[in-house]
């Protein structure tokens, strides 16, 4: 039945919670409406008080004092980076890969995919095959004779000289 009332109780004290917390650091500033709720409802009274005690909890601890040689480490390690040689792209690259953020796999993905069907695509239609030496269409053989006499120069050369001889200059 208790836990009834409470769920009723925070139903209508669910816009008190700021109130709480400006009572609890600045109280002059709090309205007369939320002091009025916290003094006629147990539950946020409670809740005020319980922040009074985390509030007095927190003043009393203090911080730990830090290493001496805190600093001194951080610079020695500063430095050694500084004079470490860079890295090469490689390990820059998987360094990216594996702990930076996966968005900008996704765009290399997709050209990865992209260049795989391409190849893929490619050899399937025979495409890639490009040290096909191209056969010569057969021809006639009186084609062939008259461009091997065309291409023969020195025999051309000599069949003109075998025809200008002296001997026959004399007729």
């Amino acid at each position: 039945m208790e836990t009834v009332q409470n769920k009723s109780m925070n139903a209508h004290c669910a816009g008190m919670e700021a109130g709480l917390a400006d009572l609890l650091l600045n109280p002059d500033a709090v309205p007369v409406k939320v002091r009025v709720h916290v003094e006629q409802c147990e539950a946020c009274s409670q809740e005020l008080a319980e922040l009074h005690a985390t509030m007095a909890l927190l003043d009393t601890w203090e911080a730990p004092e830090p290493n001496p040689y805190f600093l001194t480490r951080l610079e020695a390690r500063m430095r050694e980076e500084r004079e470490a040689a860079p890295a090469s792209w490689l390990e820059r690259l998987r360094a990216r890969l594996t702990y930076g953020p996966s968005l900008h796999v996704r765009p290399v993905a997709a050209m990865a995919l992209t260049v795989v069907l391409l190849l893929g695509g490619g050899v399937y239609l025979g495409v890639s095959n490009w040290d096909q030496t191209t056969t010569p269409t057969p021809q006639a053989a009186v084609v062939h004779d008259l461009q091997t006499l065309d291409n023969n120069a020195q025999l051309l050369d000599q069949m003109e000289a075998m025809s200008t001889s002296p001997d026959n200059g004399g007729d």
